[in-house]
């Protein structure tokens, strides 16, 4: 993501990201404190001692934004006999760094996520932290935590392990460069082709990705797509916003994740040690869902069907591609929001709806998600013998409030991808564009650009429009600090 340092866009996109920052009740700044610790801070031990074993020598790598500056996890697979597969995922050892009741600690536990705006990032951990001596930078030797899978020929799981080890990112890959790749259009990245072999451990990680999420749609995991709006900047000014799309080397990505949370998950469960699940529960407004599929002309059952409901999404999506993310977002917000609840030893989260997954905790991102710091100290003193670093009523507290922060920190971000693309209109009030109806109800009508991506208010000429509806509008005025956008309906 690009952050602009200055000039009349970023300048104004700042100032409102860092009010409303605080409007929402989060932190944009590191108190003086913090700065203070961080100062002291030289640089991480890495000696291997005692648990901590070395695996510096494996062809681990980092597939991520072409921006990322925080590394959480690397990857690397191996072949066994009979088709079986070893898959490791190693994971930042942020908390050797970041340590209880610090003033670090406090202030991230305070906002518990980083905030990515379209004006800048207000990351969680100072950055000398978050994008060094905790980050799994190429090329440099760091502590992780490493959950190792194994999986046998048909992507089933056969045996998994959480341990410490000292491990080396071999190359920094990205996303889009990968994909590219990884379906014939480009040459391979340079960092890969400089690793020998790395570009069939690739694609033994794509190989087991694939059959894990093959299974997980199998169980009824949904097949969502929505349009996020990447700022697009030339020097300090916002030129466009470009759609952020999937591909299949982000989904390889997102798979190993899933797994390796499931993974954390059971460990702990195991270890007869309270845990911060990650769920998504079944749908309240299930009967809504079934209406809005009735609309689209299918019929879901009556009671929460997790396979039936994704048979649907996959219809919908090849019938009308363009509109789908929009009925995709219709569905996530029916669904309701993800939260955080604390799973006591032997107890029953309700698990992950969206997912099709029973066991799952967040822990692949300790630099930018506090849950996973919190999960981190939970494995970390699991795999020592200790007794857990927290007590119940405070993990219930702590995951109640992650819940109210991220909530938080999702409002921030949208608030200021409304002002990014207000401002980016602003010159072109008086201007016709194509569009569609999002959103049509008492409350109003909504309509997306086809580009760039914008949704705004049909403040005339609404009456009688549906939702998918084509038309052409008019922009009639934007409000950059609010973030408002009006149309008008052109016949």
């Amino acid at each position: 993501m690009m952050t602009p340092t200055g000039g009349k866009h970023g300048t104004l996109l700042q100032q409102i990201a860092h009010r409303v920052m605080i409007e929402r009740g989060l932190e944009p700044d590191f108190p003086l404190a913090a700065q203070e610790e961080l100062a002291r801070i030289q640089g991480q031990a890495i000696d291997i001692g005692g648990a901590v074993v070395d695996l510096r020598a494996l062809p681990w790598c980092s597939i991520d934004n072409d921006d990322t500056r925080d590394i959480d996890q690397i990857s690397v697979a191996e072949a066994l006999p009979d088709g079986a597969v070893r898959l490791m995922v190693g994971v930042a050892d942020v908390t050797a760094l970041v340590r209880p009741h610090t003033a670090i600690d406090k202030h991230a536990q305070h906002n518990t996520t980083s905030v990515y705006t379209a004006a800048q990032i207000f990351p969680m951990l100072p950055e000398k932290l978050s994008t060094d001596l905790t980050s799994l930078n190429p090329h440099l030797d760091r502590r992780a935590v490493v959950v190792d899978m194994v999986f046998d020929r048909e992507g089933l799981p056969v045996s998994s392990g959480v341990r410490e080890a000292l491990v080396h990112n071999h190359a920094q890959l990205a996303y889009d460069s990968v994909a590219a790749w990884l379906d014939g259009s480009a040459a391979m990245p340079r960092a890969m082709a400089a690793l020998s072999g790395l570009d069939e451990n690739i694609r033994l990680q794509v190989r087991v990705a694939k059959q894990l999420k093959a299974q997980r749609h199998t169980r009824g995991a949904l097949s969502f797509e929505t349009i996020r709006a990447r700022p697009v900047f030339e020097g300090e000014v916002l030129m466009d916003l470009a759609e952020d799309t999937k591909n299949v080397a982000k989904e390889l990505i997102e798979d190993l994740m899933i797994a390796t949370n499931g993974v954390v998950a059971r460990f702990l469960a195991a270890k007869n040690f309270p845990s911060v699940r990650r769920v998504v529960r079944t749908p309240k407004h299930w009967d809504l869902i079934v209406e809005l599929a009735a609309e689209h002309g299918t019929e879901l059952p009556l009671a929460p069907d997790g396979p039936a409901l994704e048979a649907f999404l996959i219809a919908a999506r090849a019938a009308d591609p363009v509109r789908f993310p929009d009925l995709s977002l219709s569905v996530i917000k029916l669904m309701g929001a993800g939260e955080y609840v604390l799973e006591l030893p032997g107890g029953h989260a309700p698990g992950h709806f969206g997912l099709a997954v029973r066991h799952y905790s967040h822990s692949t991102a300790p630099n930018r998600r506090y849950p996973d710091i919190i999960t981190q100290r939970l494995l970390k003193a699991a795999l020592a013998g200790q007794p857990p670093p927290y007590g119940n009523e405070e993990l219930s507290a702590l995951a109640l409030h992650c819940t109210e922060q991220e909530n938080a920190a999702k409002k921030v971000e949208r608030q200021v991808e409304k002002s990014a693309a207000a401002m980016l209109l602003a010159p072109r009030v008086g201007q016709t564009f194509a569009a569609f109806v999002t959103g049509a109800s008492s409350k109003g009508t909504w309509v997306r650009l086809i580009h760039p991506p914008v949704e705004g208010k049909l403040v005339q000429g609404g009456s009688g429009l549906k939702v998918g509806q084509n038309l052409h509008v008019r922009l009639l005025h934007t409000n950059v600090d609010r973030g408002f956008i009006d149309f008008a309906r052109v016949k």
